[in-house]
């Protein structure tokens, strides 16, 4: 039944990604100038941008600094904390074990991870606060775990606004003093925020994903993605646990301050979880790796699964991956922040653009890509239109959508149609 399913979905995913395009290609001039002018304008301290196109380097580009204050410039080999850019890792993971037989796509989650079988839903508070909950009306599938649409929490950031965020911050899943075990026991005991497939809400599922994975292999989750996607694509400068001897290539992290000036972060701030030897090991954060690290990936993707003669994933399983699963019945307001990555939907922990940019303001790109980013203004993007991957690194808070729509510019052009 699974292989039936990917098959029908490589069908509907690959008219899209097939149309024929405008010749193209990417202006390396302009990707630099813009880096430069980034880093010039004070958006940000150092990045660098690698587009692999057509089978072939295109264009590679760096400006800036990694760490400013020592002016220590921004580099090819400069280590970046791309936080939630791990996700599609996880997801690639997940799917290996899938495409074994291992669990089936619409199981309940409870299938494979017990502690799910008494989740409950959020109706309301009660005059204390206390959480008012119901048992779903349907069990949470794995498939809803893969596109956002369980229910699950991420918490609120230290600012709970409901029951179910408070219960969250007391019992801290993702405390890096958990392994996934115990993450996944506390966050089985968050009421979800929504009735399962209801509504597309970020959280923290793609953590339940590492869990799943460390259950149906046998094998911690860092071992497991080291073994099966680090090592075989040759990713020898990724993973989640570094050495005080990497220090010296690692990007420094800026924080944007009221006054639009970049303050660094302290580094022991973001680094005790990937660095030391902490027990968590999360699914959706925590890879450091470099461009040309994360571009292998990415260039894995854009081969359909393999890269010179490597094979981590089936052709169906990545067009699978990357077409959208969510049920139209899920409003735009229903899909939180979703809508501001562009037009589309989103597949097993990617983005998918299913139509051409529908305004000058959206970021440029093409029918049929899929990508995701990350908490420091991270960006990676595979376009199976034009045979090409990107990578664009810098470690820049908050979150910087303007970073993304002027790169995205600068390789496509502005008037790019997307199709």
């Amino acid at each position: 039944m699974k292989r039936l399913y990917a098959i029908a979905a490589l069908a509907v995913a690959t008219p899209a990604a097939a149309q024929e395009s405008e010749p193209f290609a990417p202006d390396c001039s302009a990707i630099a100038a813009t880096l430069d002018g980034m880093v010039a304008e004070g958006r940000t301290v150092g990045a660098s941008t690698l587009v692999y196109k057509d089978g072939e380097e295109t264009c590679f580009a760096v400006a800036g600094d990694a760490e400013r204050e020592t002016s220590r410039p921004f580099a090819r080999d400069t280590l970046v904390q791309i936080f939630s850019m791990t996700k599609p890792v996880t997801g690639v993971a997940l799917m290996q074990l899938w495409e074994q037989g291992r669990f089936g796509l619409d199981d309940p989650l409870e299938w494979h991870l017990p502690e799910y079988a008494t989740i409950e839903v959020l109706v309301g508070e009660d005059g204390d606060g206390n959480p008012i909950t119901r048992s779903p009306k349907r069990k949470i599938t794995v498939r809803d775990v893969l596109r956002h649409t369980a229910g699950f929490t991420y918490g609120a950031g230290g600012n709970p606004q409901n029951a179910a965020d408070r219960i969250w911050e007391d019992r801290s899943p993702l405390s890096v003093d958990k392994t996934l075990a115990e993450f996944s026991r506390a966050m089985a005991q968050v009421p979800l925020l929504y009735e399962p497939g209801t509504h597309w809400n970020y959280s923290a599922g793609v953590d339940v994903q590492a869990r799943m994975v460390e259950v149906l292999s046998g094998q911690s989750f860092a071992d497991y993605v080291q073994d099966h996607i680090f090592a075989p694509l040759g990713m020898d400068d990724s993973g989640w646990r570094r050495s005080e001897a990497d220090l010296p290539r690692l990007a420094r992290i800026y924080v944007a301050q009221e006054n639009g000036a970049l303050a660094p972060m302290p580094r022991e701030t973001w680094l005790e979880p990937n660095f030391m030897a902490k027990p968590m090991t999360m699914g959706g954060s925590g890879i450091v790796t470099t461009v040309d690290d994360y571009m292998l990936f990415a260039r894995m993707l854009l081969g359909r699964g393999s890269l010179d003669g490597v094979t981590i994933l089936d052709p169906a399983t990545v067009e699978l991956m990357a077409t959208n699963h969510l049920d139209p019945r899920i409003a735009a307001d229903d899909r939180s922040w979703l809508v501001g990555k562009g037009n589309g939907g989103f597949g097993f922990d990617f983005f998918v653009r299913t139509g051409p940019p529908l305004t000058p303001e959206e970021a440029r790109g093409s029918v049929g890509e899929f990508y995701w980013d990350g908490y420091p203004s991270m960006l990676f993007w595979v376009d199976p239109l034009q045979n090409m991957a990107v990578v664009f690194a810098t470690q820049k808070i908050d979150f910087d959508a303007s970073l993304h729509r002027d790169i995205r510019a600068a390789v496509y052009g502005a008037d790019y149609p997307g199709r």
